[in-house]
């Protein structure tokens, strides 16, 4: 009876997550360790079975380390190029180039929905678009946009979306990797062991259909349970609401820190996630991070895993101020007056 309960939770955590991202069946839901082993399982199936030498595969010049590294480990392997697209001063995509980067050759684009060092929002339905009419498919990194905005992932039409249970204020250790049926399906296992068997002997193995193929050993039983009650928690509240609560504070943060003299803004594009990445003056961001700590406010400091994004502004990190449904307008006045003593400090 216990083991029945917790199936039931089990699998209604998944069937949370397809309405959560409007998928056309739970079963196009795969629970992964995050959105990292998400990327990593359509790079190890899909991308093994569908790659050949001279392949290309896209991403953009914003990615995280986990929607490049598997991509290169990838093309490595296989013998097959990968095509970055630029991004401009201001940290949107520069689409024109990147529509010029799709060639016969292009197998796949994988690029993020919102960028963790800008805050840049991608129009992912818009390159989405474009990509199947050349027959590329699409994965898309959705680790920042989850927590800010509702994502439905038929109106996107993307093939694959990753996203990580902690971004949501859920577990860490536990994600989502939705794809469509029909690609899942034909995509072969990415680990083998208990639980994604019909049957096995010593001359052959058969696997289950998706999701369960994917879904090797003993599932995270309580982390994707815990990833169901953080996603009836962000659902109560609204994406809508969040997405409005935090778009007043961007405003607010912008125009507040913006008075700061020194300070320097890494992402101004027009279409923007809760994220404000910047530099002061001549002062490391370390050190900045480290002297807002001691006065109590909590910041990210350093390359946040995107290190091609500080090559493309020409800095090694900034300082990140990273804006959820649970901050305030007093908090911004916090830090503004934080970053005012850092800058004496160093003065």
């Amino acid at each position: 009876l216990l083991s029945e309960k917790a199936t039931a939770a089990y699998e209604g955590a998944r069937s949370k997550a397809q309405r959560f991202l409007n998928a056309a069946d739970p079963r196009e839901i795969i629970f992964t360790r995050g959105t990292t082993e998400g990327i990593n399982l359509v790079a190890q199936t899909w991308g093994r079975k569908n790659l050949a030498s001279g392949d290309e595969i896209i991403v953009t010049q914003m990615e995280h380390h986990s929607n490049i590294v598997p991509w290169q480990m990838l093309c490595g392997e296989k013998g097959a190029l990968l095509k970055v697209a630029p991004i401009a001063d201001s940290g949107e995509l520069v689409l024109e180039e990147l529509w010029k980067l799709f060639t016969p050759k292009t197998k796949l684009l994988a690029l993020t929905h919102v960028s963790n060092a800008l805050g840049t929002v991608n129009p992912i339905a818009q390159i989405v678009k474009f990509a199947h009419e050349k027959g590329v498919k699409v994965l898309v990194d959705g680790a920042q946009a989850v927590p800010h905005h509702p994502v439905d992932v038929r109106e996107l039409d993307c093939d694959f979306y990753a996203f990580s249970g902690h971004k949501l204020y859920g577990p860490t250790g536990i994600g989502v990797l939705y794809g469509k049926y029909g690609l899942l399906d034909a995509m072969p296992p990415y680990q083998g062991g208990g639980d994604m068997i019909l049957s096995v002997t010593f001359e052959k193995t058969l696997f289950k259909k998706p999701p369960h193929k994917f879904e090797a050993g003993t599932p995270h039983i309580a982390g994707v349970i815990g990833l169901g009650a953080a996603l009836d928690y962000v659902t109560g509240i609204g994406l809508e609401n969040i997405a409005r609560h935090e778009g007043d504070l961007l405003a607010y943060g912008t125009q507040k820190l913006g008075e700061l003299p020194g300070l320097g803004w890494i992402g101004t594009a027009a279409h923007k996630a809760g994220v404000l990445s910047f530099t002061l003056g001549e002062i490391h961001p370390h050190d900045i991070g480290t002297l807002l700590d001691r006065q109590g406010v909590a910041i990210r400091a350093g390359h946040h895993c995107a290190q091609p994004v500080m090559d493309r502004f020409g800095i090694p990190a900034t300082a990140r101020a990273s804006l959820g449904l649970y901050n305030t307008r007093a908090e911004i006045d916090a830090l503004s007056k934080a970053l005012r003593k850092v800058l004496e400090v160093f003065r």
